[in-house]
């Protein structure tokens, strides 16, 4: 099983990864897929289902898929040419993707959202079909939007398998969970970062993985530093108003004061966290870690640690990204990332868990101290529920991340301060969060119909 650490931390656009890149990319798949068709196509048509349908106005699914399907891709975007492109879409009804003829696509009569008919592999899923000059469909093929921005088809998920016999003969740590993990550190005498890196640099050189980790980090701290500026009303018909930049003025204030309580650290890893999930809420640039929903946790604390804890350098940076994203990629290969598919404990839990992670590793913790504080945070996640007020990512979801970082902290702190050993293996916790999502029921899974989406007056 190997997943990159530029799986886990991709550059995207808000306000979610499975409900807005996710269906972006899969339209961007299509497309390729239709410049390799023998069949001449002159139209497009769509179908959302399951969380993609119920939740997709507030995610911005409908205009991901359409503007996925003009050509444009997450890590590219651009926000004003996406306004003019959309425009375009609307008075002409066409969509004109490079290296294909001019296609045929209303929105409003072209992509339907399928209520009734959810999709067998995952709570994400949509299809995407091409039309011949009749109208009959020449080209078809279903993505599931899994989470974190990735995408598979049917196909694809069934040769998983497959893939993960390959990554085990060409990978010198291929761990599949954090059992193999643990027993791999003890046997090489490496770091969960240092294996981590190794099997990496299967895959680009060294100068390529440093810079590509260090644009990840700019990315997230100028999300950070953006949100800790924004002012006004989020979009979306909630009202509901940024705080970051008005609580980062008071913290600021408050500096040398010798005023404030000890806990007021706590509002700190918070305004970093919220900033950012602000930011993702008004379909800024954000960096999947490992969600969208869940983007703020990761870089808070890290951001945390950098600014206020002594001895942080930013040379232990590419340490703090590879940790976490190996104890993420546990995660997702054996339960879930998806709120839609296990409930917020898949996004904020796990995102919870790889900032815990990464913070014991540059603070010194042996593998073992890693995987115990990924999973006293990641445990004390369990049963958390994804119900979004109005299907936006912003109630409860900007300030949950602000709180999924003080747990991430708080359990890196007890787990240093222990020797390692503890009674459940994150492995168990892992496999508990995933059966809890199982057996969750569907409306507390990013379907907006339960929950504080239905007990709030959101209109």
């Amino acid at each position: 099983m190997f997943l990159s650490v530029f799986d886990m931390f991709k550059v995207g656009v808000g306000p979610s990864s499975s409900h807005t890149m996710g269906p972006m990319v899969a339209a961007g798949r299509f497309l390729d897929l239709l410049r390799a068709s023998p069949f001449e196509v002159a139209g497009l048509r769509a179908s959302l289902h399951g969380s993609l349908a119920w939740t997709g106005v507030g995610h911005a699914t409908d205009r991901a898929t359409v503007l996925g399907l003009a050509g444009f891709l997450p890590d590219s975007y651009d926000a004003e040419a996406a306004e003019a492109a959309l425009a375009a879409i609307a008075a002409t009804g066409t969509v004109t993707p490079e290296g294909l003829p001019e296609l045929a696509f209303q929105p409003e009569h072209h992509l339907v959202f399928d209520y009734d008919h959810p999709l067998p592999r995952h709570a994400n899923g949509m299809r995407l079909m091409a039309v011949d000059a009749q109208g009959d469909v020449v080209v078809q093929e279903t993505y599931y939007s899994i989470g974190g921005g990735f995408v598979v088809t049917e196909a694809e998920q069934a040769a998983e398998p497959q893939m993960d016999a390959k990554d085990a003969a060409t990978h010198p740590y291929p761990f599949e969970s954090a059992q193999q993990m643990l027993a791999m550190a003890k046997s090489s005498g490496k770091t969960i970062a240092e294996m981590k890196r190794a099997n990496e640099l299967e895959h680009r050189g060294p100068g390529s993985l440093a810079e590509g980790i260090d644009r990840i980090w700019q990315v997230m701290d100028a999300c950070i530093e953006r949100g800790l500026a924004g002012d006004g009303i989020l979009p979306g018909g909630l009202n509901v108003k940024r705080r970051a930049r008005k609580i980062h003025q008071e913290l600021l204030a408050e500096r040398g004061l010798n005023l404030g309580a000890p806990h007021t650290i706590n509002d700190w890893m918070s305004v970093y966290a919220m900033a950012v999930n602000e930011e993702n809420a008004a379909g800024g640039q954000v960096v999947t870690a490992p969600t969208n929903g869940a983007a703020g946790v990761l870089p808070a604390v890290l951001k945390y640690w950098l600014n206020h804890v002594p001895g942080a350098v930013p040379s232990r940076i590419p340490e703090f990204m590879l940790t976490a994203s190996a104890i993420g990629g546990i995660v997702k290969h054996n339960a879930s990332i998806s709120g839609a598919e296990a409930g917020c404990q898949a996004e904020v839990g796990s995102a919870s868990a790889m900032a815990a992670a990464g913070l014991t590793a540059v603070m010194g913790g042996s593998p073992e101290q890693v995987e115990n504080a990924a999973e006293i945070a990641l445990e004390h996640h369990l049963g958390l529920t994804c119900d979004p007020v109005k299907g936006l990512v912003q109630v409860p979801c900007i300030e949950r991340n602000g709180l999924g970082a003080i747990k991430a902290v708080s359990a890196a702190s007890l787990a240093l301060r222990g020797d390692g050993s503890h009674l459940v293996p994150l492995d168990a916790c892992i496999r508990t969060m995933f059966e809890t999502g199982q057996d969750m029921h569907e409306k507390y899974k990013e379907t907006s119909l339960g929950g504080l989406a239905v007990n709030v007056p959101n209109c």
